[in-house]
């Protein structure tokens, strides 16, 4: 782990590599898991606010349990997150042709009809934040069913940090990002000298 900023970051988005791979998985980070896409206070007045512009995006049972359950709830463990059909699907999942699951917010986005992308944490997987009150934990979050894009990643030699890249200047701006680059070299040096030791 090491300090940037406000944020403590853990190395293993330096050492790990990782690109989607959706042929593979189809997008089962999505559908899988038992709670909905973690989101901020901020966030769920967004989602209220869009939603007639998303809602055409959505399948039926999913605007059934955005209009059951709310555009955004209160999770078991106290934090705001995304409603779930039948505490399976992620309830702004849709799918393509192929099967694929994909996001209603994002086509929406895509389409021009919005302009926000999508809730931050789906936008940095598989990179985690925990907010704490003095500063912000960012970490790696292991996922079997992502054993796909990390080879992918391994093969394309795509680290973490840099395939979240736009979505970790959405969250903690440009100028962190920058430092994190240069931590990255800086650690890559550190680990290539100490093999040749």
């Amino acid at each position: 782990m090491f300090q940037l900023g406000k944020t403590i970051v853990s190395e293993e988005i330096f050492e790990k590599d990782f690109v989607c791979n959706l042929s593979a998985c189809k997008g089962a980070c999505c559908i899988d898991g038992d709670a909905g896409a973690p989101l901020d206070e901020e966030e769920t007045k967004i989602l209220e606010e869009i939603y007639p512009a998303v809602k055409p995006f959505l399948r039926p049972e999913g605007i059934e349990a955005i209009e059951k359950q709310g555009t955004s709830i209160i999770g078991e463990d106290g934090e705001f997150e995304t409603p779930l059909i039948d505490g399976a699907d992620c309830a702004y999942v849709t799918f393509d042709t192929k099967g694929i699951a994909l996001c209603g917010i994002e086509e929406a986005y895509n389409q021009g009809k919005i302009s926000w992308k999508k809730p931050v944490s789906c936008h940095l997987y598989p990179v985690r934040v925990q907010d704490y009150s003095e500063f912000a934990a960012v970490n790696y979050h292991h996922w079997h069913i992502c054993d796909d894009a990390c080879s992918l990643g391994k093969e394309l030699q795509v680290p973490v940090y840099k395939f979240v890249k736009e979505a970790l200047i959405r969250k903690f701006g440009e100028d962190w990002y920058e430092e994190l680059e240069k931590t990255a070299l800086e650690f890559k040096l550190k680990k290539e000298k100490a093999v040749k030791r």
